[in-house]
C-alpha cells in the first residue's frame, strides 16, 4: 500500500476542534489562525490527538455504503462487529475477549465519568500517574472523588512508575481505582509485562479497580509489543475495566464509538446499572460499519501510518540535535503523540507557552496541564504531513534563538 501521507488537507470548514478551535478558560472557543489563507502567519495546529491523515479506504468505501442505504435509526452492535473487535485484539495484541465482556460507549472520557461515579464515594480517591493526559483530573473531581498522584519517575530520559509510592497510595482504604494510562498519554511510554504485573498485584492486594486506559494500545512504534492489562493473569483481569477505542487508531474519533471490556461479571453489571442512569447515547450507525470495516481491513494502513509516525520522531530528534540542542525529546514507544523536555531554556510555564504560541505561532498540549510534573514540557502531534512538522521545527528554531 503507498499512501499519501505527505500532503496537508485542508481541515478549515469541517468544524475540527483541532484546526478551528482553542481552549480560552477551560471551555472551546473558536478562532481562526490556524487559517490557510494567513500563509506563512497562520498558527500550526499540533495538540488535539487526530490524525491529520485521510482514513483507510475501506472505512471509507462502508460509509458511502451505508450512508447509500440511506435510513439511519437508532443502532446497537451487530454480530459482525463483534466478532471484528474480538479478532482484532486476538490478532493484534494477543487478548482474547469473550463476547460477553464487550461492551460499547460513546468515548471513553464519558465512560471514566461512569466508572468514577459507580465505584466511589464522595471522598474516596482515585489515583493517576502524572504526568497524564488531563481529563483524568476533571473526572475524578466532578463526581466527588479525589485525585491522588502517583507521579512517575524521570531519569536517564525515560520514565517508570514509582510501585513503592503506588504501595502506599493504595493501602489507603480511601483509594478505590487507579486509572492507568497504557500506553501513557502523554510521555509515550509502553509498560512492559513486568511492571504492569507489579502493579496489577498492588491493586488486587488493597482492592483497587484498575482502569486500563487503553485507546492508544494499537499505536505501537516499529518493534515494540503492547501487553493489555486484562492478559496479565485471571487475578489482573478480574479487577480490570479496559477502556479501548478505533478513534486513535484509525482516526475515528468524531464518531464516538468506544468498545469497554470488562471480564469480571460483578463489576460489569454495576457499570452498566450506573452507565444506564446517565442514559447515554447508543451507537452511531456510522460508528458501527466504520470500526467493523477499520478493524478487518485497516491493518495495513495502520502499519504505514505508525511507520511514517516513526520517521517523523527521527526527524524531529535529529533536528533538535542539530539546532535545538536544549529541547531533548522523550522517544515515544507508542502513540504518535511526542513528549520533549524544554526546562533548559529556564522559562517558567507561562513564559513557555508565551513561546511557543505567540512568538513560534505553535499550538501545542502545554506540559503543564498534564500535572506540575509537566511544567517545562510539551506535547506534539506527530501524525502529520512532514511539511507541517518541518514548519513547525523551523519556528522553534527561530523562536528559541530570540532568546538565546
Amino acid at each position: 500500500m503507498a499512501l499519501d501521507l505527505d500532503s496537508e488537507i485542508d481541515r478549515e470548514g469541517t468544524g475540527s476542534v483541532k484546526w478551528e478551535y482553542h481552549t480560552h478558560g477551560g471551555q472551546f472557543a473558536h478562532w481562526d489562525k490556524p487559517s490557510r489563507r494567513y500563509g506563512a502567519d497562520r498558527t500550526l495546529a499540533m495538540w488535539v490527538a487526530d490524525m491529520d491523515f485521510r482514513c483507510p479506504e475501506p472505512v471509507l468505501r462502508a460509509l458511502r455504503e451505508r450512508i447509500d442505504h440511506g435510513i439511519f435509526g437508532y443502532s446497537a452492535k451487530t454480530d459482525g462487529y463483534v466478532e471484528a473487535v474480538t479478532a482484532w485484539f486476538a490478532r493484534r495484541q494477543g487478548f482474547r475477549i469473550d463476547p460477553d465482556w464487550l461492551l460499547t460507549a460513546p468515548g471513553v472520557v464519558p465512560t471514566l465519568n461512569v466508572v468514577v461515579r459507580a465505584f466511589t464515594d464522595p471522598g474516596d480517591t482515585v489515583i493517576v500517574q502524572r504526568p497524564v493526559y488531563y481529563p483524568f483530573f476533571r473526572v475524578t473531581k466532578n463526581n466527588g472523588a479525589e485525585v491522588v498522584s502517583n507521579s512517575l519517575i524521570y531519569e536517564n530520559g525515560a520514565y517508570r512508575m514509582d510501585l513503592e509510592d503506588l504501595e502506599a497510595k493504595a493501602a489507603d482504604p480511601k483509594a478505590k481505582l487507579l486509572i492507568l494510562c497504557s500506553p501513557h498519554n502523554p510521555v509515550g511510554a509502553v509498560w512492559g509485562a513486568e511492571e504492569l504485573t507489579a502493579a496489577a498485584d498492588i491493586c488486587a492486594r488493597h482492592g483497587v479497580i484498575v482502569v486500563a486506559d487503553e485507546i492508544h494500545g494499537d499505536l505501537m512504534m516499529p518493534g515494540v509489543r503492547f501487553t493489555p492489562f486484562a492478559t496479565l493473569g485471571e487475578t489482573a483481569a478480574q479487577n480490570t475495566i479496559v477502556c479501548t477505542a478505533p478513534s486513535k487508531t484509525f482516526n475515528l474519533a468524531g464518531l464516538h464509538t468506544s468498545n469497554i471490556i470488562i471480564p469480571n461479571p460483578t463489576i460489569r453489571a454495576r457499570f452498566q446499572e450506573v452507565y444506564a442512569a446517565h442514559s447515554l447515547p447508543g451507537m452511531s450507525p456510522f460508528g458501527i460499519v466504520a470500526t467493523e470495516a477499520a478493524y478487518r481491513e485497516g491493518e495495513p494502513w495502520l502499519d504505514e501510518v505508525m511507520a511514517y509516525v516513526a520517521s517523523n520522531v527521527d526527524h524531529m530528534t535529529a533536528f533538535f540535535a542539530a539546532h535545538i540542542p536544549e529541547f531533548t525529546v522523550i522517544r515515544p514507544q507508542g502513540t504518535y503523540l511526542c513528549w520533549f523536555d524544554c526546562r533548559s531554556l529556564g522559562l517558567d510555564a507561562d513564559a513557555l507557552e508565551d513561546l511557543m504560541l505567540n512568538t513560534a505561532k505553535l499550538y501545542f498540549d502545554e506540559g503543564k496541564i498534564f500535572g506540575p510534573e509537566g511544567d517545562g514540557f510539551e506535547r506534539i502531534n506527530l501524525a502529520c504531513p512532514r511539511s507541517i512538522l518541518d514548519d513547525a521545527l523551523n519556528r522553534m528554531a527561530h523562536a528559541v534563538e530570540t532568546i538565546r
